[in-house]
């Protein structure tokens, strides 16, 4: 029988242990944590965003580094088979806005405790508190793992090793790189590591005064220079040191490397469905109501209250000018203010606050089809760990799921040794 040694039981370690033992594979999964999917738990706000119910080949659109290598995994099990999965396991699912698919219950540990039952009904050992320290390789041979439990070392052999123990983000549930430092081992190169999925930084102080608004339905760019890195339609939210919400955050796996070279520009339209004309006829019309009215007092139909003082300072125009008096030159600073909110982002949040990491063990290297080294046989890489990632709304959970289940299903299946 093929022994299956999987390091780390996070979402693409699980799938991969299910994937393995239902191919025959003896499976054991090495888990540094006291339970599995610590970070799974945490995902979509502890609701746990399991997937996306869009076409199977909308997908790709949805990822941003690497989205051909993911070909034949996306395919070998589809967002739709990852679903069927669950509500076979007993794990009712619901789909809201964007697509978006939920565990029916709202409860992250729903979707733990079927994929972790399904292990145990397979026959998987999972051994919880077992810190992998590194790959057993000798002459150039996989041999198996060197693990430390309860500080004792041991080695224990195998057929093949996966590596899922994710990357660099949320470090508190136990993602410390460790599966970098052992594709480095085996000769892999890692490309560069940044945080992914993360807020920004901004440099105006002006972000401390709206920390914890929320904008719905703005229209977010970024941009360098001229060049648009990035534009969006969504959500955001103000904090105390920049910007966050779904828009910006997936706007940040984008613009990781723009800001390693300096500044980048973010232009909120606050209004996106109306045109500059539209927006300005509906600016008199708001004025015409309130024609004796203080202009600081004029502004509640347009924006939200917390926002009104800022767009006043943005718009230069006097508070206490009546609104009858005001031009139509400042009339289009208004609108111009409102169509472009203007913010300079210096950087990013680091690593605790990051969703994902962005960079990973290089593809080049790892067979897209199987997910085994193209190195070391016997090798093989799945999940986070992986120079793969995507926007928000479950993709970077499918990747995990559809990479960890061609792992698994490719370590498992009995090797003919000749």
């Amino acid at each position: 029988m093929n022994t299956v040694l999987i390091v780390g039981g996070g979402a693409a370690g699980m799938l991969a242990g299910i994937a393995a033992a239902m191919k025959g594979g003896t499976v054991h999964i090495f888990e540094k944590n006291e339970k599995l999917g610590k970070k799974v738990y945490i995902t979509g706000k502890g609701r746990c965003n399991v997937t996306n119910a869009c076409d199977t080949e909308e997908l790709f659109g949805n990822v941003v580094t690497n989205a051909k290598f993911l070909y034949s995994s996306f395919y070998g099990f589809t967002n739709f088979d990852m679903m069927d999965l669950l509500e076979d396991l007993g794990c009712s699912l619901k789909t809201e806005r964007g697509n978006r698919v939920f565990p029916a219950s709202d409860k992250s540990s729903d979707v733990i405790k079927a994929l972790t039952k399904r292990l145990l009904d397979l026959g998987v050992s999972i051994h919880y508190r077992n810190q992998v320290e590194n790959l057993l390789i000798e002459n150039g041979t996989l041999l198996g793992l060197e693990i430390k439990e309860a500080g004792k070392k041991a080695k224990v052999y195998g057929d093949s090793v996966i590596v899922t123990c994710g990357g660099l983000s949320y470090q508190a549930t136990g993602s410390t790189g460790d599966g970098y430092e052992m594709a480095k081992e085996a000769g892999h190169k890692v490309t560069s590591l940044s945080p992914a999925l993360v807020p920004f930084v901004a440099e105006e102080p002006v972000v401390k005064e709206l920390q914890g608004l929320s904008l719905r339905n703005v229209e977010a760019s970024i941009l360098n220079g001229k060049k648009v890195v990035y534009k969006e339609f969504g959500e955001m939210l103000f904090t105390h040191y920049g910007v966050s919400g779904p828009v910006l955050l997936s706007a940040s796996s984008y613009a990781v490397k723009e800001l390693k070279k300096g500044p980048l520009t973010l232009s909120i339209d606050l209004k996106p469905a109306l045109s500059e004309e539209q927006l300005d006829t509906r600016i008199l019309r708001d004025f015409e109501e309130a024609a004796n009215k203080q202009f600081k007092n004029s502004l509640d139909h347009l924006y939200p209250s917390k926002l009104v003082p800022v767009m006043v300072d943005r718009s230069k125009i006097p508070p206490e000018k009546k609104v009858n008096e005001i031009t139509r030159e400042e009339r289009q600073r208004l609108v111009r203010a409102t169509k472009g909110f203007l913010l300079t982002l210096t950087g990013l949040r680091g690593y605790n606050e990051a969703i994902i990491t962005q960079g990973g063990v290089s593809v080049k290297e790892v067979n897209p089809s199987t997910l085994e080294s193209k190195l070391l046989p016997g090798l093989y890489f799945a999940g986070e760990v992986l120079d793969l990632d995507a926007v928000t709304g479950g993709f970077n959970l499918q990747i995990a799921w559809s990479t960890g289940w061609a792992a698994g299903s490719a370590a498992g299946e009995e090797k003919f040794k000749g």
